[in-house]
């Protein structure tokens, strides 16, 4: 034994010299003295402590101080603080003893590490609720959120040492949040990495398929480079100047992302590789006009798609993001993307805000842009009415998104997330305009509120002189400042709404000698199809729900349409969800029959209505307030959000048996028109396959039709089969289920 620990101890030391033989930015006197300061008391700190892979504590701070230096490219101080991450949180080490002995700058990161150490901790009430201090530790030191995604990043590249359930857990919080997060921050390379990781624990078998195919792609790929860029190289030798033309493979996550949205092979896939042309900078001109010149020379050789040029070499992304992007007819007849950056760009684009602090000085704007983005998470921050899963959804629709350029009339530039429409720019010029908005002219034409925005628009906001706001504004509205607004101005009425409906529905209970419970709950929220107390209350106050068979809807037996014949094999953690615990885990693992009893009025089960999962389908379930398991599939992207903030109430399930029963799917279908190919659909699908329709709604424009199609399926080997036979039918180009699944 004692063989062995010298030898993983000699591991250690290799592993930490190789850091210290590494890094990037020692320069000064006592830089490394101070590393291995750190390094010495994180290793007594540690000692005897293993992670579940088996491996001493110690090498994961030792990886994630790697990758703070190397692959973001932070300094010393910043190392120390990887290395230290876990010691307040772990051991017996106090934040004064770190302040004592490394200074007052480190103790204040060390700090904030480990306020936020328990964001996604099981034991928390609200994981989401406490995410929130993770983000306002950005506008104290970004450091703090770059060392969090490189331990998160290390801890994705671990992650296989888990039971799956946690597996599960830990990707879905990896690909709704701090993937989004990495690339805001502009850590390209690192947020494909987190994206990748997370599909191959999510997806397995899809990710390992798509992986084989892409590496398979990859040598004709390199055939296609060589021959794209021998006239671009030749051009730009003539100008003397120094460059690299490289390509960039699209990650395996971002083809599967397009897999789903399109719904089309992997064979159908034609942008597998962007060219990137990396320049070093003439002195005395400025880098926006080279870029031009490169792209203007580009142009000369390869036939440009208008349509797709993007320039953010002129209006820089939030992230400070900055490149000129062109798509070309390169040789073959494939598209081509082109990427234009100088050399500065190049570094921001990969290594964000690391680098955005290296060139500030040399331009305030990329620090300008990105503290428009913080400033833009503090007015999130700070709004007092939004709950945890809230607070979540506009997080990732407002400042993970996409984002487009709008003029005021006075040509003053907002920057707002794709898909904002007019409403969201009224709010965003002023709450009050928001709330008295009826109408908007864009480019001096009128249009609804409603009017989704593009990039370019010039808006006016048409105004009346009493508030027009309304509760149905908060689903047109796309920010979170729109729906802070209306939240806030709404309030009030809400609450008052809320109190009358439960007034109501006590003192019906009372007249039926009842009072509100759990059982009664169980029965009204599905059939009232509410999902919460607060939403039926709500209703019942507006007069959208009666209550006036209440007695006949109490005494019904609870047959629930989503409860039929199958069985669910489940497993959850009683500890909570973490790479570093210590101990054994007592996880526990059954095998529940769920059926359609006339007599059981109180069912613990339920199919999501989101996304209808059917025995074949990969499926999760969380746990909801009413302690019912609620099934998802596992690519659901409803599933995935509340799981990544909810992570203690998710249960692992699957599928084991199946008997008689039928589950409702939808299909989309389009194709040629041609007399009788409506009726040739219907026969195959109840004659030939014997399956029931539920609903059927085709259109016919053009000579072209498409539509979707409700069935009841038994299950997804069957579905299968019927999508494959429809295929078959002449006329028939496209079919395929719908889904909701992750994006």
């Amino acid at each position: 034994m004692k063989a062995t620990l010298n030898a993983e101890e000699i591991e250690i030391k290799r592993e930490f010299n190789q850091l210290l033989q590494d890094c990037v930015r020692c320069n000064k006197k006592g830089d490394k003295t101070l590393i291995r300061k750190a390094f010495n008391l994180a290793f007594d700190a540690h000692r005897g402590m293993r992670r579940k892979s088996g491996e001493f504590y110690i090498l994961h701070p030792i990886a994630v101080a790697r990758i703070v230096n190397q692959e973001i490219g932070l300094g010393v101080k910043s190392m120390v603080c990887s290395l230290l991450h876990d010691v307040v949180e772990d051991t017996e080490y106090t934040l004064e003893d770190i302040e004592r002995l490394f200074g007052p700058k480190i103790a204040s990161i060390i700090d904030g590490l480990t306020k936020i150490a328990g964001v996604f901790d099981a034991n928390t009430s609200q994981q989401a609720e406490n995410f929130r201090k993770i983000m306002l530790t950005l506008s104290d030191d970004v450091r703090v959120i770059l060392i969090k995604i490189a331990d998160r990043l290390h801890n994705m590249r671990t992650l296989n040492s888990l039971p799956q359930h946690k597996q599960m857990k830990i990707a879905s919080e990896t690909i709704y949040l701090f993937a989004p997060l990495a690339h805001r921050l502009g850590l390209y390379t690192i947020k494909t990495e987190l994206e990748d990781l997370s599909l191959k624990y999510l997806y397995p078998k899809a990710y390992q398929e798509l992986e084989e195919k892409r590496l398979q792609n990859m040598e004709s790929q390199h055939a296609f480079l060589e021959e794209f860029k021998v006239p671009i190289a030749s051009r730009l030798n003539k100008l003397n100047l120094k460059y690299e033309i490289s390509a960039r493979q699209k990650s395996t996550y971002s083809i599967w992302q397009k897999m789903q949205k399109k719904n089309v092979p992997f064979e159908e896939i034609y942008d597998l590789m962007a060219i990137r042309i990396v320049f070093d900078p003439e002195p005395n001109i400025p880098e926006k006009t080279q870029c031009w010149n490169i792209y203007s020379l580009t142009t000369d050789i390869y036939m440009p798609k208008p349509e797709r040029i993007r320039d953010w070499v002129s209006t820089p992304k939030a992230n400070g993001y900055e490149a000129l992007h062109a798509t070309v007819m390169g040789p073959r007849g494939h598209w081509v993307e082109v990427q234009i950056r100088s050399r500065r760009m190049d570094e921001i684009a990969e290594r964000g805000f690391a680098a955005h602090w290296k060139y500030k000085h040399e331009n305030s704007t990329y620090e300008s842009e990105l503290d428009k983005w913080i400033k833009r998470l503090t007015e999130l921050l700070e709004d007092p009415n939004s709950n945890a899963l809230e607070f979540l959804d506009d997080l990732k629709l407002n400042l993970f998104s996409s984002e487009i350029f709008i003029f005021t009339p006075k040509g003053d530039i907002k920057t707002m997330p794709i898909d904002a429409n007019a409403l969201d720019f009224a709010y965003e010029i002023h709450s009050q305009i928001g709330h008295k908005a009826i109408g908007a002219k864009v480019n001096h034409k009128l249009v609804p509120l409603n009017h989704t925005l593009k990039s370019g628009d010039q808006v006016e906001i048409i105004a009346s002189e009493k508030p027009q706001e309304r509760l149905e504004w908060l689903q047109k509205v796309h920010t979170a400042k729109a729906k802070s607004a209306i939240k806030q101005s709404l309030k009030a009425e809400t609450r008052n709404r809320i109190e009358i409906g439960k007034n109501q529905l006590e003192q019906k209970l009372q007249g039926l000698n009842l009072k509100p419970s759990n059982r009664i709950f169980r029965k009204l929220l599905p059939y009232f199809q509410v999902t919460s107390k607060d939403e039926l209350y709500s209703k019942i106050g507006l007069g959208i729900i009666s209550l006036d068979d209440l007695k006949k809807i109490l005494k019904k037996n609870t047959k629930n349409k989503w409860i039929r014949y199958w069985s669910l094999s489940f497993g959850f953690s009683s500890k909570r969800s973490e790479i570093e615990t210590n101990g054994e885990d007592k996880d526990l693992q059954g095998t529940i029959l769920l059926r359609e009893n006339p007599h059981q009025d109180e069912a613990n089960y339920r199919i999501a209505h989101c996304c209808n999962p059917i025995p074949g389908d990969d499926v999760i379930a969380i746990n909801d307030d009413l302690n019912r398991l609620i099934i998802h599939k596992a690519n659901c992207r409803d599933a995935v959000k509340i799981s990544s903030s909810l992570g203690h109430r998710l249960v692992n399930v699957k599928w084991t048996t199946h008997k008689f029963y039928s589950f409702l799917v939808k299909i989309a279908i389009s194709g040629i028109d041609r007399f009788g190919i409506y009726n040739d659909i219907t026969t195959t699908i109840t004659k030939q396959l014997n399956v029931n329709i539920r609903n059927i709604n085709l259109e016919s424009h053009d000579g072209i039709w498409d539509g979707t199609i409700e069935l009841y399926v038994h299950n997804t080997k069957d579905l299968n089969l019927l999508i494959m036979n429809i295929g078959k039918i002449k006329g028939v180009e496209s079919v395929h289920r719908v889904e909701n699944v992750m994006i």
